[in-house]
């Protein structure tokens, strides 16, 4: 997973056969998907204040519990509804969606929709959307393929004022933290790196790969194994697209409240 190397050549550097690698990295995969949790969004007091006073520390923005994005992660054509896995950058794929914190732990992940799935639609259709939709516990920080939520913040796609233009910036502070993370993943675990090729897999087990790398990378920062070089053919993410959003009052006004933090 950390090279994406073939598993021919992975068979041929340990002297096991090919169909012995593919069984062996999906036992361990497996393995460590049902040992490992530690993928987990803040609900205590004490982790919700933290994540909060984190993010305002590194942006200026309050009340943020995480930036949220979407990535590919290349995938061989699936035998069934193959145009579906077909993304934008005319690659089959998974759409891969993550929450990061500021310290670039990832605290959600959802990798199970095709890559031809919109980032809106991923979120529109996660348990945490509809979680931080019940509990009005903070929000969430995400680009403009976004719909403006009170739950999640998106920035002026026009500002016209200098206070809208500081807000923009505050954002885009905060929220580089998710690319950033996604950087780091993909240059630790090649595997999920265009540079490694692809996924050889069927969509499932694909995701299983991605989850335990996802919990893996956070393992790395929880233990301080240094950062690995973040190469610019690790960008995979997803682009906002031409996408109509219906924006209702409460995520305008959450906006102009933050806003007016930036008007002096």
């Amino acid at each position: 997973m950390a090279k994406g190397d073939f598993y021919s050549e992975t068979g041929d550097v340990h002297g096991v056969s090919r169909s012995s690698v593919c069984r062996i990295i999906h036992n361990v995969v497996t393995s460590i998907n049902k040992r490992l949790h530690n993928i987990r969004f803040p609900r205590t007091n004490e982790d919700i204040l933290h994540t909060k006073v984190m993010f305002q520390r590194s942006c200026g923005l309050p009340n943020c519990l995480g930036a949220v994005d979407g990535t590919l992660v290349p995938i061989i054509a699936p035998k069934q509804n193959e145009e579906a896995f077909v993304s934008r950058k005319g690659c089959h794929a998974l759409n891969v969606q993550a929450v990061a914190d500021a310290d670039m732990r990832f605290t959600d992940v959802v990798c199970r929709w095709p890559g031809a799935s919109h980032d809106a639609m991923v979120f529109d259709n996660c348990a945490l959307k509809e979680h931080l939709e019940a509990t009005n516990i903070g929000h969430l920080l995400g680009d403009s393929g976004y719909p403006l939520k009170p739950f999640l913040m998106t920035p002026y796609l026009h500002p016209g004022s200098p206070a809208e233009e500081r807000f923009n910036k505050a954002h885009k502070r905060g929220r580089v933290v998710v690319e950033r993370s996604f950087g780091v993943l993909k240059a630790r675990f090649r595997c999920l790196s265009k540079s490694g090729g692809c996924l050889p897999f069927a969509p499932e087990k694909s995701a299983n790969i991605i989850l335990c790398c996802f919990k893996l990378h956070n393992l790395c920062l929880e233990r301080g194994l240094p950062l690995p070089d973040i190469s610019s053919d690790n960008d995979d993410s997803q682009t906002p697209g031409e996408f109509i959003h219906e924006c209702g009052r409460g995520g305008i006004q959450r906006r102009n409240e933050l806003t007016q933090l930036f008007s002096r």
